[in-house]
């Protein structure tokens, strides 16, 4: 269970949002205002902090830990859309439009959120108008961000999506390559919309051929010219 809102504490929490593109052109003033107006959750492992279809209107930054972000179907299948971590957020839409959640936001570690509700995102508009306009950037943002994947998932088939996702997910470590979140073939799978055996397939193609290797589920890419398919 989520342990009760409380405030942030001091003027340090609200300089600290600058790390967060949803508060990035904002200036001292204009975080502060936010800061005033917003609260703070704390989670744990595997928790539940949103629910598909859910009535909402709380937009969540994430301050420490990581979630993943799923849809679901009828039976029970899962499609992963994202994986965020620190300085990500979520929940934008309903903030705005207080309409059901398009996505259900699970915890992979604990992890703490700022929580700013459409109540205190209207105080933030009256204090400062500006908000409104930095609000509309990100959105516009993550509208392509999302048409890109739309385009990925209708053009690539399942390698092209697998090598595609890995090459998303890598980040450099120590020189190497590596993706940065230890996820489960299953995982990939539900991020590819593909089967785990499918999934298996392909790695251990890409595997085999040079292009990654694979110990103890961390994947480090040897090669970034990652073949778009078999």
């Amino acid at each position: 269970m989520a342990s009760s809102p409380k405030r942030p504490a001091g003027s340090e929490r609200a300089i600290g949002l600058k790390a967060v593109p949803f508060f990035r052109q904002l200036d001292d003033h204009e975080l502060e205002t936010v800061r005033a107006v917003s609260t703070e959750r704390s989670y744990p492992k595997n928790a539940v902090v949103l629910t598909e279809g859910e009535m909402g209107d709380s937009l969540y930054v994430i301050q420490s830990g990581k979630v993943k972000v799923v849809i679901g179907d009828e039976e029970g299948r899962e499609l992963i859309l994202k994986i965020l971590g620190p300085a990500d957020f979520f929940g934008e839409m309903s903030m705005i439009d207080k309409e059901p959640r398009s996505a259900s936001v699970t915890t992979i570690e604990p992890a703490t959120f700022l929580v700013l509700t459409h109540a205190a995102f209207e105080q933030c508009i009256e204090r400062a108008p500006r908000i409104a306009k930095v609000v509309m950037q990100i959105l516009a943002h993550r509208v392509r961000e999302a048409d890109r994947k739309i385009g990925t998932l209708a053009l690539m088939d399942v390698y092209g999506r697998v090598a595609s996702t890995l090459l998303e997910l890598a980040v450099y470590n120590n020189g190497k390559l590596v993706v940065g979140e230890k996820l489960s073939q299953q995982d990939l799978a539900n991020m590819v919309g593909a089967s785990r055996e499918m999934v298996n397939r392909i790695l251990k193609d890409l595997s085999d051929r040079g292009f990654i290797s694979i110990e103890s589920k961390a994947i480090t890419i040897i090669n970034r010219e990652l073949p778009p398919s078999l």
